[in-house]
């Protein structure tokens, strides 16, 4: 039987899994509209996984293209270029071959 994925992530899994930090993660809720996670009757949040990848695209946005102000990010995420999607596509794929490469490295030295 396959593992079922979740459909809501914390606000702690949500960091986890994108590198943002939670402060980071509730000031931009307040900047991008797209970004909406549900909320329940306490005020925790959850996120789905579209909600995870706008989160990483807006990341990337920010650290890789250099975009810092808000206006600007909100503008590329509505271009949506191809090029800039499969960049960030790219530099995640180069990432997670790095940290494989490290954990080679590091069998190879023990």
């Amino acid at each position: 039987m396959l593992p079922t994925e979740k459909i809501y992530y914390s606000l702690r899994e949500t960091e986890q899994e994108t590198g943002v930090p939670v402060s980071t993660l509730r000031y931009w809720e307040k900047q991008f509209k797209e970004l909406n996670p549900r909320k329940d009757g306490h005020g925790n949040r959850y996120y789905t996984r579209g909600d995870q990848e706008l989160i990483k695209r807006i990341k990337y946005i920010r650290d890789e293209l250099k975009i810092t102000r808000i206006e600007a990010i909100q503008k590329e995420l509505k271009s949506n270029t191809k090029r800039s999607d499969e960049r960030q596509a790219a530099v995640e794929i180069l990432l997670r071959v790095k940290d494989e490469l490290c954990e080679i490295r590091k069998m190879i030295k023990a």
